[in-house]
């Protein structure tokens, strides 16, 4: 009986490659993780990083893109922002949806990675400030972003680092009321 033969499905395994490197990232920080790690978790070759994102700095570039992405969504729902936050900051301990806020504070080391983290930072409180009622984002109503976006980071450092309760087993429900009142006291005007 012969082998039959796998069949490749290059869009799985970069989501696999993706999924894991985000776990990895978030939980160990760029320098600790290796290229290795990332296939091994991923069940690949680690020959298909180079593949499908040329170096493990374009595979950071890539998770910090998807962070980006699904943070800018979330503005597109800004009554929506809070939820979601909440929904990233109680999803750091599964396996399923590990807690991407942690990775825009990793610094990769990398000149292009850092620009694209902070400029999805930059982007992310600026998009969040004329959605909470400043079309001009004025460099006031940009402060109060940035204000909510760092301690929304601050929950996720806390969370990743410490066992503080009630914060350390907070699920969504529970951090969803003090993150909106957060949001409505920092951007009342949406």
């Amino acid at each position: 009986m012969t082998a039959v033969p796998r069949r490749r499905d290059a869009a799985a395994t970069r989501r696999l490659l993706l999924e894991a490197a985000r776990r990895r990232f978030a939980r160990n920080g760029y320098a600790a993780t290796t290229v290795r790690d990332i296939a091994d978790e991923a069940g690949v070759n680690v020959a298909l990083i180079n593949r499908y994102f040329a170096s493990k700095e374009g595979l950071f570039e890539a998770c910090l893109r998807g962070v980006g992405t699904e943070l800018g969504d979330a503005v597109e729902g800004v009554d929506q922002v809070p939820r979601i936050i909440a929904r990233q900051l109680s999803g750091q301990h599964t396996r399923e949806h590990p807690n991407q806020l942690l990775l825009l504070l990793r610094s990769s080391g990398d000149t292009r990675a850092e620009e694209i983290r902070l400029g999805i930072l930059r982007t992310f409180a600026e998009r969040l400030a004329a959605a909470g009622g400043c079309p001009d984002a004025d460099d006031a109503c940009v402060l109060r972003a940035q204000v909510l976006l760092s301690a929304a980071l601050g929950l996720a450092l806390l969370r990743s680092t410490t066992t503080m309760e009630p914060l350390g087993s907070a699920d969504e429900n529970a951090l969803l009321p003090p993150l909106q009142d957060l949001f409505d006291a920092l951007l009342p005007g949406r």
